[in-house]
């Protein structure tokens, strides 16, 4: 038998861990190569992970709920000696265990383990994870690392030393969830601390004395990994871009002709509803075109301009939000955009996108208006330059060649990078995108 060591895939471009959301086989099941396993949730998506080989599940590594760094071991499938396992990299001319494979997926009998410091040892068995979280700042000295402003405010609000920590994140940062197991550690160890608790860690008070106690019938609802991610995104979002903000009204008349001379051919001959988004969608595509500034990513000491528009659609769900992507957007017709945002919106909802549903988008379009808002000022996905809303369709009096009428108005309202784009570059592209949806009439093609 031969044994063979799966790890967390990368299921996205950024993505640098993954939480295990549920386990599809059991331990002593037989799996079969390239079907699923387990399913994943990440910061972007949740996605099923096939099983690399075929062979017998010896051992889970990853229990759910558990979330481990890409690359981290989380299974062990047994394969029957002979089996040709083509991801497995040989051993070493030396004899020793090889490395991970290429693909991400397997790996490779293990390395012998680390001896651990004497301190860590003697931390509570309860919680095994503070055993890697703590040790001897003589030992492990942490003063080169980078480490966020938002982890070293939580780690001085709970009176613990960061310099204390060996960081689990990506180049050794430490996270917020060491800090919080560090935190589990000092609750464990007692109120005298265990031999290896250092002394800046028995200062620590125990986690409930720095949240919030509630009132009586509060009701308590833990943060999920996503909605902490995004949280996490958008705080970095407001912090890093100086976001600035404009809106300029646009007369609906000829797209909602438009719609209501297609809608029903449309639905008989698609088998879903044609709705307003498409049509804002090609005229985001038409002023990108024109105000190229506004397709790019401020980059430090350049900015990137993107020649591709590739349209990021946010789509609510009942406790996040995602934003799949058009891709190629302006390359589209009006059917086109509308079957693109109905597949993703229904593999949004149903769970099913694929990583790269998630990936390179250069703009994004919100579609708030559909609740009925009227202005709304939306914070800006990092990586990009600016992000479009389109707000409810209202029909009010308005002045016409100087005389009232009623007509079916519309608010864009933008969100910019202010250092990126000033005021004249916003507004000349809320006014293309203003006029593109204003030339529409009954007899526009959507096809």
């Amino acid at each position: 038998m031969v044994a063979t060591r799966v790890t967390m895939p990368q299921l996205g471009e950024s993505v640098r861990e993954g939480t295990v959301a549920q386990w599809l086989v059991k331990l002593g099941d037989w799996v079969v190569e390239l079907e699923p396993m387990l399913v994943v949730d990440t910061d972007k998506v949740n996605a099923e992970v096939p099983a690399p080989v075929t062979g017998t599940l010896k051992e889970i590594l990853a229990q759910e709920g558990e979330t481990v760094s890409v690359g981290a071991e989380i299974a062990v499938i047994e394969v029957e000696a002979g089996t040709d396992v083509s991801n497995e990299r040989p051993s070493s001319s030396e004899g020793g265990p090889g490395k991970a494979a290429d693909t991400g997926l397997i790996a490779s009998e293990p390395d012998a383990v680390t001896s651990q410091p004497d301190d860590s040892r003697q931390l509570s068995a309860a919680n095994p994870e503070a055993r890697d979280a703590i040790t001897d700042a003589s030992k492990q000295g942490t003063s080169n690392w980078r480490h966020s402003p938002a982890v070293r405010r939580f780690a001085d609000n709970v009176h613990l030393d960061i310099s204390q920590l060996v960081g689990t994140g990506v180049g050794g940062r430490v996270t917020r969830r060491d800090v919080l197991v560090a935190v589990d550690a000092r609750e464990h160890s007692g109120a005298g601390g265990q031999r290896g608790a250092t002394s800046s860690l028995a200062q620590v008070p125990p986690a409930a004395a720095i949240r919030s106690q509630g009132l009586s019938g509060d009701e308590v609802v833990p943060l999920s990994r996503i909605r902490r991610l995004i949280a996490d995104n958008l705080t970095r979002s407001k912090n890093t871009i100086p976001h600035a903000w404009q809106t300029q009204e646009v007369d609906m008349a000829g797209v909602v002709a438009n719609r209501n001379a297609n809608k029903d051919k449309f639905q008989q001959q698609e088998g879903f509803s044609l709705t307003y988004l498409p049509y804002v969608v090609a005229a985001a595509t038409a002023g990108l075109r024109e105000n190229r500034h506004v397709n790019s990513t401020f980059n430090g000491d350049h900015i990137l301009l993107h020649h591709e528009i590739n349209i990021g659609i946010s789509v609510g769900l009942e406790d996040t939000l995602l934003v799949p992507v058009i891709r190629h957007a302006d390359e589209l017709s009006m059917a086109d955009i509308a079957r693109a945002i109905n597949d993703l919106s229904t593999r949004a909802r149903t769970k099913k996108l694929r990583p790269d549903d998630l990936a390179g988008a250069t703009f994004t379009v919100n579609n708030s208006g559909t609740f009925g808002t009227t202005f709304s000022y939306s914070i800006i996905n990092p990586g990009q330059a600016g992000i479009l809303t389109m707000e409810a369709i209202i029909e009010r009096p308005v002045a016409v060649s100087g005389l009232i009428g009623i007509k079916p108005m519309m608010y864009l309202c933008f969100s910019l990078d202010h250092r990126v784009l000033d005021g004249l570059q916003a507004a000349r592209f809320l006014r293309a995108c203003r006029q593109w949806l204003e030339g529409v009439t009954d007899a526009t093609p959507i096809y």
